[in-house]
């Protein structure tokens, strides 16, 4: 009876050593959770590496060499807003992911479609921008054209390598030829060329082009094809990143400042003057 109880007193003492290890246990999980985070990463750096890729009027170059955009300014107060300084990272849009992965960088902000096929790899945050992709055309090659006369074997289509306008172009045309370039402008610089019938982008850059080549091109059809919201994309495993950087995406939407700068560079072209055209 006495060896039972000894027995019972040493199997209460190590329970009741569990239960008081069990809080201090999650607080250090906890602890390494947010100390893994890229938040504390930033914050130790003093930098944001932001990756993206350059295309009119996200991100690109003003006649200076100095990058200028819709991104660069969201970056920007980003870096502000967390004390720190950002350093953009001009990358491939076909390598921009895995980039992002192998840490060269410690987020995406490039206008990237959320996507279920890319929430596999990285996560993103809810959106800070809204867009819709509309067809570019070249007006001599498709004059008259129907919304299925664009899926034809005797139609190419041009867009950028790995981009959504790429995936859309195959989805909704998929009897087109499809002709693809590492580069943005390239794949409209072939419709321009007659190289290409048409092309597809996020509005406004056809809209702008089509003013800037009244004669060449046009925009055939108002509607939009995949309208989605546009994310961070971050590295898996970070809930840290995830809360402060949707938290700073609603506190934007909720003052105006995200509307008030993307309505500056997609529905204005009071900046046009500082890219070389």
């Amino acid at each position: 009876m006495k060896l039972a109880r000894r027995f019972f007193g040493l199997w209460l003492l190590s329970a009741m050593a569990a239960v008081i290890a069990l809080p201090a246990s999650a607080q250090q999980a906890s602890q390494a959770l947010s100390n893994e985070s890229v938040i504390e990463s930033i914050k130790k750096r003093g930098v944001i590496k932001i990756g993206l890729s350059l295309f009119v009027p996200w991100s690109m170059r003003d006649k200076n060499g100095e990058l200028i955009g819709f991104e660069l300014d969201v970056g920007r107060k980003l870096a502000e807003d967390m004390g720190v300084d950002a350093e953009f990272i001009p990358t491939s849009w076909d390598g921009i992911i895995p980039a992002l992965i192998a840490g060269k960088f410690d987020a995406i902000i490039s206008g990237m479609s959320v996507t279920a096929q890319r929430n596999l790899t990285v996560n993103f945050t809810d959106p800070y921008a809204f867009s819709g992709l509309a067809i570019l055309a070249n007006q001599e090659m498709t004059e008259g054209f129907t919304l299925e006369d664009f899926n034809s074997p005797d139609v190419t289509f041009s867009a950028r390598r790995g981009a959504t306008p790429a995936i859309m172009i195959a989805k909704h045309f998929p009897e087109a030829e499809l002709l693809q370039f590492d580069e943005d402008g390239a794949s409209s610089q072939e419709v321009i060329n007659g190289n290409a019938h048409a092309t597809m982008a996020s509005q406004p850059t056809p809209n702008r082009y089509a003013r800037d080549y009244p004669d060449v091109l046009y925009v055939p059809f108002d509607s939009l094809f995949d309208p989605r919201g546009e994310g961070f994309a971050i590295r898996k495993g970070d809930p840290d990143a995830v809360n402060y950087f949707n938290n700073w995406i609603a506190h934007h939407w909720r003052t105006g400042w995200l509307d008030e700068r993307h309505d500056y560079w997609f529905a204005t072209e009071e900046w046009a003057d500082q890219v070389a055209q």
